[in-house]
């Protein structure tokens, strides 16, 4: 499930990088659903979000990756 907006305003290094790993394409939710639309684009704007701040912060790098691993 993605996060809110607020939760990503609010969110550190390790959780910016472990929604960047872990969470699924914007609108993958929806398929197949009459919203699918809205919901790629809101989940789209919320990645987006999410990938501008993991960016400000430092981006992905070793130490981060390690930290967040692949489970």
């Amino acid at each position: 499930m993605y996060p809110t907006l607020e939760q990503v305003e609010q969110a550190n290094h390790a959780e910016l990088a472990r929604w960047t790993r872990f969470l699924l394409g914007p609108g993958s939710s929806a398929i197949g659903q009459d919203n699918f639309h809205e919901v790629l684009k809101h989940e789209g704007e919320i990645l987006d979000r999410i990938l501008d701040r993991l960016g400000d912060l430092g981006g992905m790098n070793s130490t981060i990756s390690k930290e967040i691993g692949w489970d």
